[in-house]
């Protein structure tokens, strides 16, 4: 939601604190369970001034997912048009989701629990962008196997392995804990790969290319 305008910098600032403020109740709590006064108690603000700042309780959730797919769906385009091996770009792919998720647990556990509280066009939207991701690994999934590196599978079961062994790291994921983002891809891409490839070919050099890719990149 853009500022509105005649508001400074400061209103933006305050704005953004009720979103965290929120993902932690929603993730804590429940969206359901959690209502616009004990929301406003946390942010230090009546309910109408708390309605200044977000409109809406919807508004809240809504913020909350674009906050998860927007940088998410951003990176996935960026890597599904690398010209790069299809199975390296799952392995940058499956790295760049494990950062976002480590990096915002509360806000993953509303975007996997209650998006379906959105309705009308919030849900709408929601929904074709989780399509829209969900078509990109299959995609590549498709991809890899066109090319030789992947057995030939279901593309919709494999897209589900996929994501079910990447989405579900928030339910037991801790802040600073002791496995980072690349760690966790590179064990999970492992576990899968091993599964995924076809007899020909050879995953040995895998992380030695995703390491040249990065450094090329400047990631």
């Amino acid at each position: 939601m853009p500022r509105p305008p005649g508001h400074g910098p400061g209103y933006e600032i305050k704005r953004q604190e009720i979103i965290d403020q929120a993902a932690q109740l929603f993730a804590k709590q429940g969206y359901a369970a959690t209502g616009i006064a004990e929301i406003g108690q946390v942010a230090g603000l009546a309910k109408g001034a708390l309605y200044y700042y977000i409109g809406s309780k919807e508004n809240l959730l809504v913020e909350i997912q674009n906050r998860v797919l927007n940088p998410l769906l951003t990176a996935a385009r960026r890597i599904a048009a690398l010209d790069e091996d299809p199975v390296l770009r799952l392995r940058l792919l499956s790295q760049t989701l494990l950062e976002l998720i480590l990096a915002r647990l509360d806000h993953i556990w509303v975007y996997e629990h209650d998006y379906r509280h959105l309705r009308g066009a919030n849900r709408t939207r929601l929904l074709r962008q989780r399509h829209e991701f969900e078509k990109i690994v299959q995609d590549l999934l498709v991809e890899a196997m066109e090319s030789g590196a992947f057995r030939e599978m279901d593309a919709r079961l494999a897209m589900l392995q996929f994501l079910n062994m990447h989405n579900h790291t928030y339910q037991w994921a801790k802040p600073g804990g002791g496995w980072d983002a690349e760690f966790l891809s590179r064990e999970y891409c492992a576990t899968l790969i091993s599964g995924f490839r076809s007899p020909s070919y050879d995953a040995d050099d895998l992380e030695e290319r995703v390491r040249s890719f990065r450094e090329r990149e400047g990631a």
